[in-house]
């Protein structure tokens, strides 16, 4: 037998991940039989992704990810990471919270938010965290996916105060959607005068609306009201050869509906060419009685001229 050159003895052992689970402490697979070369060379060859340090998550699972199961991921695995219990020191807040929660939140950032009553000594937080150091009481916390995170209206006003308006407002249209009390937030910002971002607060709880039913509604209403266009009427019903249908916003004596395409509305439920067929013909029956469409995508959100065109020459 031949005996191994040097670059053969020293190329680590190839070791394959554990068949449960998906993600794990530099700890934990050290106990299934990996070393720190084996560790290394599963990250370099895509097997295995480093969230954050000391935690890893199966890169398949990773990457069949949107965005936002990625950022909840990253709280997961700071929790798992941190040993985190139901009795830790610190809770999960603000915009993590607000992922916690379900909340639709849109253009913030993905590090992980954590609300201490005074800041650690040791400061050493990490880097893919930000931390805040508020009061709270036990009243503000709740159990949130077995993580102890702010209550939802605590998180609203936490997360609204340090956005800016379009940002604040998405999240505080469907916070009131999914059964936020309103007066207790209300109650929040009356005793907050002067707080930083109180006035977005503010803005954004007199100008909520819960049937806005996703962020890109919420963000298209907030265009129409700062370009001063007569506002439509949300949620609209209207009656057609086949049923009822409910469109995201309409001018009912012009006959006119504005319809917001997100991607979300086409690829999170139904095939997609199901879903635009079914539109389609839902639409081809509302043109029958009369009704035009517009329909905009994100991008038009960002070209406030041409949009603000668009809809009023729609309206003549």
């Amino acid at each position: 037998m031949e005996p191994m050159s040097s670059l053969e003895s020293n190329a680590p052992m190839v070791r394959r991940l554990p068949v449960r689970g998906y993600m794990w402490r530099t700890d934990e697979l050290l106990r299934f039989g990996l070393n720190s070369r084996n560790i290394k060379a599963l990250v370099e060859t895509g097997e295995l992704h480093r969230l954050r340090y000391g935690c890893y998550i199966r890169a398949g699972k990773w990457n069949s990810l949107g965005p936002g199961r990625q950022a909840r991921e990253r709280i997961l695995a700071h929790a798992h990471g941190t040993l985190t219990t139901s009795t830790g020191g610190f809770v999960y807040s603000h915009l993590s919270a607000a992922r916690l929660h379900g909340l639709f939140v849109w253009g913030v950032d993905d590090k992980v938010h954590i609300l201490h009553r005074a800041r650690p000594s040791s400061d050493r937080w990490g880097k893919d965290v930000r931390g805040h150091t508020e009061t709270f009481t036990e009243e503000d916390v709740v159990q949130v996916q077995g993580l102890r995170a702010t209550t939802l209206e605590r998180t609203i006003f936490d997360s609204v105060r340090m956005l800016s308006y379009p940002k604040a407002l998405v999240i505080m249209d469907h916070g009131l959607r999914i059964g936020a009390d309103v007066s207790a937030i209300a109650d929040l910002a009356a005793v907050s005068s002067g707080k930083r971002g109180i006035r977005t607060l503010r803005k954004a709880l007199d100008n909520a609306d819960p049937r806005s039913e996703s962020a890109g509604e919420t963000l298209t209403r907030e265009l129409m009201q700062r370009l001063s266009i007569r506002p439509p009427q949300p949620q609209f019903e209207v009656q057609s050869r086949l049923g009822r249908h409910r469109m995201d916003f309409a001018w009912e004596e012009e006959k006119l509906a504005l319809e917001f395409d997100g991607r979300t509305k086409y690829f999170d439920f139904k095939p997609t060419d199901e879903v635009i067929f079914q539109e389609r013909r839902r639409e081809k029956a509302l043109a029958e009685e009369g009704w035009r469409f517009i329909r905009i995508e994100w991008k038009d959100l960002f070209q406030e001229r041409a949009f603000k065109e668009r809809i009023l020459r729609a309206l003549r």
